[in-house]
């Protein structure tokens, strides 16, 4: 089997349950934003400890349902799977559940964060951004005609809260920079 097609050589893509699309166009930076994230989420996990590394697969895995959600001809939407091409809000609402419980455990600081605590936690800040960018794009592809459905919106949205939470509980609280002045070095 050969990694490569040729397919894409004119500069489109395919689609889920087939047609092609420009390699530019919003829903292409959409899902493609969704793959960068993915990227991005696994980095952290390599570095995560304890039980946040399961948790991060977990959401790996819910970013391909989001991007097969993305990536679908817009003909072909009624043959997606709920939670395994489609978005559900029960997916959302596991989101708003780990991130009530994780403030609950590790209280949010209320100060403005600088992420860098450790690998872990900028890591997770890293990957917070991604999905940010995937949800900008998502929200331009609607806005360009594109079938973006209002739960995919919400899932991208309560996802980066939750990095952002989990990234915080990965810095343990006081190794969080603080606003002190760096020290001034010698001439």
């Amino acid at each position: 089997m050969r990694i490569y097609t040729k397919t894409g050589d004119d500069g489109t893509t395919g689609l889920l349950y087939g047609g092609r699309i420009s390699k530019a166009a919003p829903a292409t930076e959409a899902y493609g934003s969704v793959d960068e994230a993915v990227a991005a989420l696994g980095l952290a996990r390599s570095l995560a400890s304890g039980e946040l590394g399961p948790l991060v697969l977990r959401l790996q895995r819910e970013l391909f349902v989001l991007g097969a959600d993305l990536a679908t001809n817009p003909a072909e939407r009624d043959r997606l799977t709920d939670e395994v091409s489609r978005v559900t809000p029960g997916m959302v609402e596991a989101l708003e559940e780990w991130i009530d419980r994780s403030v609950e455990e590790h209280p949010l600081p209320r100060e403005f964060v600088v992420p860098g605590a450790s690998p872990a936690s900028a890591a997770l800040d890293l990957a917070r951004t991604a999905v940010r960018r995937a949800e900008r794009r998502s929200v331009e592809m609607r806005e360009g005609g594109g079938q973006v459905s209002e739960v995919a919106l919400r899932y991208l949205n309560r996802l980066s809260d939750l990095l952002f939470v989990l990234a915080r509980r990965e810095a343990g609280g006081s190794e969080e920079p603080s606003r002190e002045s760096p020290p001034r070095s010698s001439p």
